[in-house]
């Protein structure tokens, strides 16, 4: 047997947070050596941070970057560490790891693949590595020039053997893990920054484990931790499989700096594998980079490896997962914007009140595993807590973070009222109610002195409707702004995508934190949060206020009886025909087709009316898309023009495309 300790560290890092990044990966390395860890892998760029954007491309970055690695790598004495960084090599910038091994670099690894879809733009910072290109780099650390190698490179440190898959280069079909295993590695390390999106994780076990299994390695995944830039959420997973059984796994979504995963492999095991996949024949195609540095032995005791929590293997792992990516997004966006508290304008309805419980369990999640205390501290309420005595409560912390505000026009009701009321005080937020009526006719008065005529419904509906979601912003804003706090915009992705939404009304605010999630998942979330909740937090009864009810705008007179279904459609068809239109790049007559196949319960001409009108509003209101508060990416339906899906603000709006609908509809005449 040749036993080692083998770890990876999920960090929750600033981009060009300098000395941050560095007290974290610290951190990290000093409670590896404190566990006996021989190798840890961090995660990709942990230096600079991953989404440092188009400051990737001034030259300052990876020279401070280097620097930086100097500063850590007294921290590296006895343990062996893949530490992420950008690199500047020749004419080009390249994402690259270093292994550092008791105090010294020993070569830099580039990254192979880049990813360059959905919300990521790695070509337009970096360039790809050329498989099999070795050469050499002069770096100064700290004690004069040193030149070490760089390129695609494996190592020999006293016998083992160490490789790299650089997060996308995993992805890939050409990954280069085959090219690894024939050149007789027995770790495979991966440093990642792999932004959450739902079930995504799965797929990472899939390709650790079967890694680890086709190539006879031992394979380590480290990933980011927390939101790290304003728009991706990263879980924090660390996976550590052999021989295709997984051997340790992080727990995702943690509120802390850091996360290690640590535990023993037998390196004879995958030794054993690799021979009998290589039929006894080892192909070298170079020489390793050998250094010379002696790897600790372990024995199999003396730590407790992490597991997986019980949620994941449970029957709602898409509802946990929501609650706790978003939390954790809520968490980190608000200290490190240093923002103090949310507010939010809550309707009573189902999309402000799901804001609101979120923001909520940001502050539960967090004090549940950080302590209360801490919490206080890292979201600067310590200061409002010290006139009262002991450890500060987890409804101090939601009473000083979390603001709901009512804001009653004469078409609001005391159905919505009462629902907000109730949910703000079982939650344990500030709460409050402004009456704005007076506002709304003020405005209405101004426009029919300046148009000779009053306003009516029949005529100016529209008009009628919105200035009562627009004269509710200043106040929250205000509020918002006297406190230091966050306005939260309250705004879905199924809205977002017809321009169900008020500009300067509902759609105001700093962050959209569920601007990504389909109007037909928030309602049965709420259901499930109503009835259920996260593993650790339980049920809230208080939200029957708001699932018993039809989702309403509230805007026109009540004897309307104004729903959003009955404005747009139902909210399971619209998302039908969003993904089918958006995510599959369908036109209006194929997504008719399918719809007809999918629904087929409905008439067809009605899901043609339906199509028809989808397509129309999609085009009218990408103006409104490109103006939307940033965020949370959750998976790969996210409409935000500036990460994910890009449509001109102005366009033909499909107008061939729905006549042929119309004509196979027989809509026409």
């Amino acid at each position: 047997m040749q036993l080692i300790r083998v770890g990876g560290a999920a960090l929750n890092q600033t981009p060009l947070d300098w000395d941050g990044n560095r007290d974290r990966i610290v951190a990290a390395l000093r409670a590896a050596r404190e566990r006996q860890v021989a190798i840890l892998c961090l995660p990709e760029l942990a230096i600079s941070g991953y989404g440092c954007e188009d400051a990737f491309q001034s030259p300052g970055v990876p020279r401070m970057a280097l620097r930086v690695l100097a500063e850590v790598l007294p921290e590296t004495r006895g343990l062996v560490a893949a530490i992420g960084l950008p690199v500047r090599f020749e004419s080009g910038l390249y994402d690259a790891v270093c292994l550092v091994a008791d105090g010294q670099v020993t070569g830099f690894v580039a990254k192979q693949h880049l990813a360059g879809e959905g919300i990521h733009y790695e070509p337009r910072w970096f360039r790809p590595w050329p498989k099999g290109r070795r050469g050499s780099l002069e770096v100064e650390l700290g004690a004069g020039p040193t030149r070490v190698p760089f390129g695609d490179l494996r190592f020999d440190l006293d016998g083992v053997r160490i490789g790299f898959e650089i997060c996308e280069d995993a992805w890939a079909a050409s990954r280069p893990g085959s090219d690894l295993a024939a050149r007789g590695v027995d770790l495979i390390l991966n440093p990642s920054a792999s932004h959450f999106a739902f079930a995504k994780e799965e797929v990472r076990r899939r390709f650790v484990l079967e890694g680890s299994r086709a190539f006879g390695v031992t394979y380590v995944y480290a990933n980011l931790l927390g939101n790290e830039a304003g728009r991706s959420v990263y879980d924090g997973s660390v996976l550590v499989a052999s021989g295709g059984r997984m051997v340790a796994e992080g727990r995702r979504f943690s509120f802390g700096d850091s996360l290690l995963t640590d535990c023993v492999v037998d390196l004879d095991v995958s030794r054993l594998a690799q021979a009998r996949l290589a039929g006894g024949v080892t192909t070298e195609v170079e020489e390793p980079v050998d250094v010379a540095y002696v790897v600790p032995g372990a024995t199999r005791t003396g730590h407790t490896v992490p597991a997986r929590e019980a949620w994941e293997s449970g029957p709602f792992v898409k509802e946990e997962e929501f609650a706790r990516a978003v939390s954790l997004g809520l968490f980190d966006y608000l200290r490190k914007s240093r923002s103090r508290g949310f507010v939010v304008s809550a309707s009573g309805g189902a999309d402000s009140s799901a804001v609101a419980c979120l923001a909520a369990s940001a502050v539960t999640l967090a004090a549940a595993e950080l302590g209360t205390s801490a919490v206080a501290r890292r979201l600067g309420l310590a200061t409002d807590l010290q006139a009262s005595e002991g450890e500060p409560t987890v409804n101090d912390l939601i009473r000083l973070s979390l603001t709901c505000v009512y804001q009653a026009t004469a078409n609001s009701g005391e159905v919505t009222r009462h629902a907000a009321e109730t949910l703000a005080r079982s939650l344990g937020a500030a709460y409050h109610e402004f009456d704005v009526e007076a506002i709304v006719q003020q405005y209405r008065r101004l426009v029919e002195t300046a148009l000779g005529r009053p306003l009516t419904w029949e005529k100016d509906d529209l008009a009628l409707q919105n200035i009562q979601a627009r004269v509710r912003s200043p106040g929250v804003w205000m509020l918002a702004n006297v406190s230091g706090a966050l306005l939260l915009s309250t705004s879905n992705r199924s809205e977002a995508a017809v321009g169900y939404a008020t500009m300067d009304g509902d759609t105001s605010g700093g962050l959209a934190p569920i601007a990504g999630i389909d109007k037909a998942f928030l309602r049965a979330w709420l259901v499930w949060r109503q009835v259920h909740g996260p593993q650790g937090l339980g049920p809230l009864p208080a939200l029957e206020a708001i699932t018993a009810q039809q989702p309403t705008a509230e805007l026109r007179p009540p004897a309307a009886g104004q729903t959003d279904e009955a404005d747009l459609m139902p909210y399971a068809i619209l998302d039908l025909i969003e993904r089918f239109a958006i995510r599959d790049k369908q036109m209006p007559l194929a997504c008719w087709n399918r719809l007809c196949n999918e629904v087929p319960e409905q008439p067809p001409r009605q899901l043609a009316v339906w199509t028809e009108r989808f397509f129309r509003l999609w085009s009218r209101n990408q103006w409104k898309r490109e103006r939307y508060a940033p965020s949370f990416h959750l998976d790969d339906e996210n409409l935000d023009p500036k990460t994910w899906c890009r449509f001109p603000i102005l366009s033909g709006g499909f107008e061939r495309e729905l006549a042929e609908l119309r004509a196979a509809a027989g809509l026409e005449g």
